[in-house]
C-alpha cells in the first residue's frame, strides 16, 4: 500500500495510481481520473488547478509555487502537483470542478448519422448529420489535456513509453462514447485536426513533427480507420506539418460550400493553441504558415484563465467602478464567475491599454490621466508580482500579460510575414476571416488595438466561428466538396516561419502591444 500513489477526494473517495518515473504527480492523477475534465497547463506551475495537499511528509516548496500558493496552503501542504514526480505519497485533492461535456439535440435521425469532428488541442466540437442536417452537436475539452496543454508537450508526451498509445486510446474512446449517444447509428466521420492531433489520433508516427527540421509524414486526403468499432474517417488534406485538415476544411467551408463567393486575396486565420494561416491570393494561389500561439488564447496557463462555456467571462466594458464583467451566458456575475476565457484576457489588456493603465511593452503604467488614476485603485501584488485587481480573488498578473504579449508577437508575425512574401499591404486585403472557436468570443476591436491587426482594418475583418467543424460538416455531407478539397495540397505554398534565420528576431521585435508590419 505504501508503494502507491493514494489520493483522498473531496467526496470521500481514495483514488490509488502506480507510480511512474516517466509521468508528472498530475499526469498520474489525470490519467486515474481525477484531474479529468480540467482545462490544466499540464506542467506549466501556472494556472493552479492541479494543487494538491500532502498528508504528510510535503516536499520542499519550488519558486513556482510561492508564486501560485499562498503562504498559508504552503504551510499546510500544498504544492502544485504538476510539478511533481509520480512517486509514491499520500495526497488530499480539492474539490474540483470538472468541465462536463456539452451535447445538443437538434432533432431526430431518420437514417444513418454522419460525425463531423474538429479535433483541436485544446478542445473538441462535433456534429452529427443526417442527410446534411445537424441533428446533434457537441462540445468539450480535448481528452488527452492532461497529458500536454500544447502541441510539443502532447507530442513529447506522445514519445514516452506506452505514450502516442495513451493519447490515441483517450481520443478514440471519447468517440465511442460519443457515438452511443447518437439518436441513431453512424455510418461515416469526417475528422479535422491539425496534423499533430491527427497523427496521434490515428496512431501514426509523430516523430517529424517533434525536433526541428519538420517534416510531414502523413498528408490526409484519404480514409482511415480509427478502430474496428467505429466507421472509417475521411481526413482532409493536411498542407504542411503544422498546418493540418483543420486549415484545409475551414478553407473548405470558405470557398466550396453552395453559394461562396469569396473575394480574394483574403487571409483566413484559425486561432488556436497552434496558429494557423492561409493568404489566399486567387483560388489557385495560396500562401500558409503556421506559429504556435500557445494554450493562452483559450484560456489555458492564465491564472485565472477558463476555457469557453456558460458562466465564464467572454469581456470587459469601462463602467462608472471600473471594468464590468459579461458572461458568456450572458449574466453578469462577475463577483461569482469561476474564471476568464482568452479572450475575456484579450478584453481586459486592451480597456487597460486604452485608458493609459498599461504600457505598450507590456507594464503597469504609472497613471497620468484621471481615467488611469481611478483604475489605479486597483494595482496590487499578487503571489509577489504586479497585478491588477479584477474583483475579489480574481487578478490581472504581470506574468499574464506577458502571455498575451507571446501570442499577440506570434500572430503578428504570421500575419506580416504572409504579406511581405505576397507583396501585400493590409489595404490590399478584401477579407480576413477570424476562425476557430475562441474567434466566436473575441471582438475584433481588441485585436486591433492590442496590435494583432493593423489599424483601419477593422471594417474587412469578418467572425467566421469554427470554420474547420463547418467544413467538415460540408465533407460530410457534400460529395463534390469532398472532391474538391483534395485538390488543395497543389495550391498551396507552405513558408516554414521558425526556420527562417531572423525568425527569432521578428518575434521579439513585435513584443508590443503595437502592430509591426
Amino acid at each position: 500500500m505504501n508503494d502507491l500513489i493514494r489520493a483522498h477526494t473531496s467526496d470521500g473517495r481514495v483514488v490509488t495510481a502506480r507510480p511512474d518515473p516517466d509521468l508528472t504527480l498530475a499526469q498520474a492523477l489525470f490519467l486515474a481520473g481525477p484531474f479529468r475534465g480540467l482545462p490544466l497547463c499540464s506542467g506549466l506551475g501556472r494556472c493552479g488547478l492541479c494543487r494538491v495537499r500532502y498528508v504528510s511528509d510535503p516536499p520542499a516548496i519550488l519558486a513556482a509555487e510561492e508564486k501560485r500558493l499562498s503562504a498559508k496552503d504552503l504551510k499546510a501542504g500544498w504544492r502544485l502537483s504538476c510539478l511533481r514526480p509520480a512517486a509514491p505519497c499520500e495526497i488530499a485533492l480539492p474539490d474540483v470542478q470538472a468541465a462536463q461535456p456539452l451535447a445538443s439535440r437538434l432533432g431526430s435521425a431518420a437514417g444513418p448519422l454522419t460525425l463531423a469532428v474538429d479535433l483541436g488541442t485544446t478542445s473538441l466540437h462535433w456534429t452529427a448529420l443526417n442527410q446534411g442536417q445537424a441533428v446533434a452537436r457537441g462540445r468539450e475539452l480535448n481528452p488527452q489535456m492532461g497529458l500536454g496543454s500544447e502541441v510539443m508537450s502532447r507530442l513529447a508526451f506522445a514519445a514516452k513509453p506506452q505514450g502516442a498509445q495513451t493519447l490515441r486510446n483517450l481520443v478514440v474512446e471519447r468517440l465511442r462514447d460519443i457515438a452511443r449517444g447518437l439518436p441513431g447509428p453512424l455510418e461515416s466521420l469526417v475528422l479535422a485536426g491539425n496534423p499533430a492531433m491527427t497523427l496521434l489520433a490515428l496512431g501514426l508516427d509523430s516523430a517529424g513533427l517533434r525536433a526541428a527540421p519538420y517534416r510531414l509524414d502523413y498528408a490526409g486526403g484519404d480514409t482511415r480507420e480509427l478502430a474496428p468499432d467505429l466507421p472509417p474517417a475521411f481526413i482532409p488534406p493536411l498542407l504542411a506539418p503544422f498546418v493540418g485538415a483543420d486549415l484545409s476544411a475551414g478553407l473548405a467551408a470558405l470557398l466550396l460550400a453552395p453559394g461562396a463567393a469569396p473575394q480574394f486575396p483574403f487571409l483566413l486565420a484559425d486561432l488556436g493553441t497552434n496558429g494557423e494561416f492561409v493568404l489566399a491570393l486567387s483560388p489557385e494561389k495560396l500562401l500558409c504558415a503556421s506559429v504556435p500561439l500557445g494554450p493562452a488564447l483559450e484560456g489555458v496557463g492564465l491564472r485565472f484563465g477558463r476555457t469557453a462555456g456558460p458562466g465564464a467571462v467572454e469581456s470587459f466594458h469601462l463602467g462608472p467602478n471600473g471594468p464590468v464583467a459579461h458572461c458568456i451566458d450572458g449574466a453578469n456575475n462577475a463577483d461569482q464567475t469561476p474564471g476568464l476565457t482568452g479572450p475575456a484576457y484579450l478584453s481586459l489588456a486592451s480597456l487597460l491599454l486604452g485608458s493609459g493603465l498599461l504600457e505598450p511593452l507590456g507594464r503597469f503604467a504609472q497613471p497620468s490621466t484621471p481615467l488611469a488614476q481611478k483604475l489605479a485603485a486597483g494595482l496590487c501584488t499578487e503571489g509577489g508580482e504586479p497585478a491588477f485587481r479584477i474583483f475579489d480573488g480574481v487578478h490581472l498578473l504581470a506574468s499574464d500579460i506577458e502571455e498575451i504579449l507571446k501570442l499577440k508577437a506570434a500572430f503578428n508575425l504570421a500575419f506580416s510575414r504572409l504579406l511581405a512574401e505576397a507583396g501585400l499591404a493590409p489595404s490590399d486585403l478584401a477579407a480576413v476571416h477570424l476562425a476557430g472557436a475562441v474567434a466566436e468570443h473575441t471582438r475584433p476591436s481588441d485585436l486591433e488595438r492590442l496590435g494583432f491587426l493593423p489599424s483601419g482594418l477593422l471594417p474587412r475583418v469578418q467572425v467566421a466561428g469554427n470554420t474547420s467543424l463547418a467544413g467538415a460538416e460540408l465533407l460530410a455531407a457534400n460529395p463534390d466538396a469532398r472532391r474538391s478539397v483534395l485538390d488543395l495540397p497543389a495550391r498551396v505554398r507552405a513558408i516554414d516561419l521558425t526556420a527562417e534565420t531572423d525568425f527569432q528576431n521578428r518575434y521579439l521585435e513585435r513584443m508590443i502591444f503595437a502592430h509591426v508590419p
